[in-house]
């Protein structure tokens, strides 16, 4: 798999680093990809491109050690990430298709559980900051189940704002957002960025973000 962009080839030894080399996918039993190869630092995204059905989703689930690979290696900061892998999982956030919301919950209440799930706990300011960033300010005592499919997206989205980790893992981010939640949700991962995270996304949005290009043949 070709990689394009204007990152270096090599990631430095300092500081969180993501890689995959030869890496295989399937999918029922069948191979979809292999031999891919990448290495990003801190401050890095890599943009997954390609048409539904080319295996971006398999591709981001064995990238979040939710699937093992079929071949190859997955790699953070030097060691190997196998299945379960605590370490791993708590200095990454994966953002699948489903929003992973609890409609009987109320916002805030979403936000508060996802943290103290990552091992973390949010204040209230936290949790409302994070809204805040996503265009939902004043919207934690709202009720889930009020919500329209792009807000509760939204709700999904400050769950990484909220979050401390180094690596975001992300599924197409943008679906359901209108034009403004997208800019938003773009501001959030430039500020990742900016702040030394790491970033995977698979996407048929056009980022406004200087990074590579991994693109997938169906």
């Amino acid at each position: 798999m070709s990689l394009a962009g204007g990152c270096h080839e090599h990631a430095s030894e300092q500081g969180p680093k993501f890689g995959a080399r030869g890496l295989g996918v399937q999918r029922g039993g069948r191979a979809v990809l292999e031999g891919i190869d990448f290495a990003l630092d801190p401050g890095e995204l890599l943009e997954l491109r390609g048409p539904n059905g080319s295996g971006k989703s398999s591709l981001l689930r064995v990238l979040c050690a939710l699937m093992p690979p079929a071949a190859g290696e997955l790699r953070w900061r030097g060691e190997p990430v196998r299945a379960g892998d605590a370490r791993f999982q708590r200095a990454s956030a994966y953002l699948g298709h489903a929003d992973g919301i609890d409609a009987d919950l109320g916002v805030a209440e979403n936000l508060h559980f996802a943290a103290r799930l990552a091992g973390q706990e949010a204040s209230a300011a936290q949790v409302d900051a994070a809204l805040s960033q996503v265009g939902l300010a004043g919207a934690g005592p709202l009720a889930v189940r009020s919500l329209s499919q792009g807000q509760r997206r939204r709700i999904a989205l400050a769950r990484l704002a909220l979050r401390r980790c180094d690596l975001w893992l992300l599924d197409e981010p943008h679906s359901g957002l209108d034009a403004q939640a997208a800019t938003q949700f773009d501001g959030l991962l430039r500020a990742h960025l900016d702040g030394g995270g790491i970033a995977v996304v698979a996407t048929h949005h056009a980022l406004d973000l200087q990074g590579r290009t991994l693109r997938l043949d169906a």
